[in-house]
Order: C-alpha cells, then structure tokens, then sequence
C-alpha cells in the first residue's frame, strides 16, 4: 500500500475556503460516539479525495482519523457505509451553502442557474474533490437523494412561475442531474472551455423549455457570493 496519507499531507487538495468551513468545523455538542464518528466521516474525505473510493481501505482511514481499525468497524461495517455517510455530510454542505447564497432570490430559473454553476465551480476550484464527490455518488446514491429535494424546489418553483415547461419531473431531473455531473466530470479533467458554467447552466434552462436568449441571460448573470458562515440564515428549504 501506498504511504499513510496524514492531515497535513500535501497531496490532499483544500476545499474552496467557501465550503471548508462547513466540512471541517468542529461539531459541539456531541456524545462521545457521534464525535468519533463525525471524525472519521472527515477523515473517510481525505483518504477518498486522494485515493478514491476503490482505492481506499478501512486500515487508511483508521490510520488518517489517528484511530483503530477496530473503532472503524464499531462505526461502520463497510467502506460503502462509510461513503454514504461522507455522501450525506458534503450533500449537505454543498446544498446550504448554495441556498445560503440563494437568499433573496425568487425566481426559479436564475436559482436553478446558481445550483448547476455552483457544482461546476467546485471542479474548477478543487477538480480532485469534484471528482472524489462523484466517485462517491456512483458509490452511494444517498448523495444525489439528499440534493433532490432543493433541485426540485427550483424546477417546481419555475414551472409555477411558468418560465420551464417540462414534460414531466423525472425527465426534467435526469436532465439536470445528468447534464451538470458530466460537466463537472469535463471541467476536473481539463477537457471543457472556458466558461464551461454559464454555457452548461445556459443548455439546462433550454432544456427546461427557455428561450434561447432568456436562457443565456439568466445564465450570465453574475453569481452571489456566499455568505459568511456567521452570516448565513438558516436555510430551510422545502420542495413547493
């Protein structure tokens, strides 16, 4: 096996500062139990943003988290245990501070063009946890569950406000789940152009029913900043 990968090890690519504070904070409150295995759902991050699902081994991620194997198998019986609950922590992580960014926005369609921007700007930003995060989907789908219900509030919210007009949910879904993942596949492994966001986010909402030209300004449009962490409300997001 390779080296034992350490906290500080160089290799292992940072989170954009935007989405580091949300992954890595310590977690108060917490029993003794839920503390350890909260750090080893973050040190099962690691050792999959740097080896990959395949890759990685129960013994690594005991070795990372400075603990047992033992404590490991106490937490979670398998690595596919362990990737849903890595899935569930950055489903969760990417999906507040998205909508924490989204506050004050009303309309579906530019919210919709937030959400699949915001996924290809993490491959532009750390292509290594893009594609950890993909590889983790392929292995828990408990990820892509866990964003369902605030990409379906956006295409829910723009149908009502009739700016999409869709055949029916689950297609309009596999567009858009399907469509932004390849992205972030492209823009990690080098192969999109420049402005690989707003042309996918532009394609999206033509496939949503836009107009072209509609489609295109909503999508260039500039993107909010996230909010500082102290900053951002409680977002409680719930499909219409």
């Amino acid at each position: 096996m390779n080296d034992v990968l350490n906290l500080g090890d160089p290799s292992i690519p940072l989170l954009p500062e935007a989405l580091a504070e949300s992954v890595w904070r310590p977690q108060l409150g917490l029993a003794k139990r839920e503390r350890t295995r909260v750090q080893l759902v973050q040190a099962a991050i690691r050792v999959f943003t740097a080896r990959g699902f395949a890759g990685a081994t129960m013994q690594e991620l005991a070795a990372v988290a400075g603990m047992t194997t033992g404590t490991v198998y106490n937490h979670f019986k398998t690595k596919e245990e362990v990737a849903s609950a890595v899935a569930l922590l950055l489903a969760d992580t990417l999906c507040r501070r998205i909508a924490d960014s989204q506050q004050g926005i009303a309309e579906g369609a530019q919210r919709m063009a937030i959400g699949n921007q915001r996924y290809i700007w993490l491959a532009e930003q750390s292509p290594q946890w893009a594609l950890m995060m993909l590889d983790v989907a392929a292995a828990a789908p408990e990820l892509l569950l866990e964003i369902r219900d605030y990409v379906l509030a956006d295409l829910r919210l723009g149908v009502k406000q009739k700016a999409f007009r869709i055949p029916n949910e689950a297609a309009a879904m596999d567009l858009i789940n399907g469509t932004v993942a390849q992205a972030m596949r492209s823009v990690a492994l080098g192969l999109a152009p420049p402005n690989h966001g707003r042309e996918v986010a532009t394609c999206v909402l033509r496939g949503l029913g836009m107009e072209h030209a509609a489609a295109k300004e909503v999508a260039h449009r500039p993107l909010p900043p996230f909010p500082l962490m102290g900053e951002a409300p409680v977002a409680r997001h719930r499909s219409p």
